[in-house]
């Protein structure tokens, strides 16, 4: 099994994270998240999109997304309910993760962390940290009084989500008002088999 994968990026995390969690053995074929170009060359057939991560699983057939990809492998896990309603209200948190976080957290950090020219954003930042906060402001509220994002137990919706806000602060976002996110970003790091981003 070989996995597209950029150190860098928490969508690459999460996939890694995940697979590290299960003991799937992998190998890697690294790529920049800054230098778009031979992407079409390199994905092309395996990804419509060109982004990473993108898997190619041991019978050769390539799965894009990162989120979809955790689904794949967390179906009949632990790490993903079997309850009809939980496993909805997993999809719930993955797709706020990337339609209402990702776009926000993870972007300012590329900007200012590893675009190379943070000066050319200067302008955008304030806008997409606006955005940042009312993510945070929405996971806080999800994680009061609760262990977990969904049915008190780690599963994908919290790997999801901890992937790009664990770094946060590499964007400027300050996660001490936040006292039930900094409580489960211990709690998950803590869970067995997690590996950190540089792993």
């Amino acid at each position: 099994m070989v996995l597209y994968n950029s150190a860098v990026s928490g969508n690459c995390y999460k996939v890694r994270l995940l697979l590290a969690h299960l003991g799937v053995e992998y190998e890697t074929v690294d790529v920049s998240v800054s230098d778009r170009s031979g992407r079409k060359e390199l994905l092309g057939e395996l990804n419509p999109a060109l982004r990473v991560p993108t898997l190619v699983l041991d019978d050769g057939r390539p799965l894009g997304e990162s989120n979809a990809i955790l689904w794949y492998f967390a179906d009949g896990t632990q790490y993903l309910s079997d309850d009809a309603y939980e496993r909805a209200r997993t999809l719930q948190w993955m797709f706020f993760e990337q339609y209402s976080h990702e776009p926000y957290v993870a972007v300012v950090r590329f900007w200012l962390r590893y675009s190379g020219t943070p000066e050319r954003f200067t302008d955008l930042v304030p806008e997409k940290t606006k955005g940042g906060y009312l993510a945070l402001d929405a996971l806080g509220r999800g994680l009061d009084d609760r262990m977990f994002l969904v049915g008190e137990r780690y599963s994908i919706a919290d790997i999801s989500l901890y992937a790009y806000t664990h770094v946060a602060h590499e964007g400027g976002f300050d996660l001490e008002p936040y006292p039930a996110i900094c409580a489960w970003l211990e709690r998950v790091a803590n869970q067995h088999g997690h590996v950190t981003i540089d792993a």
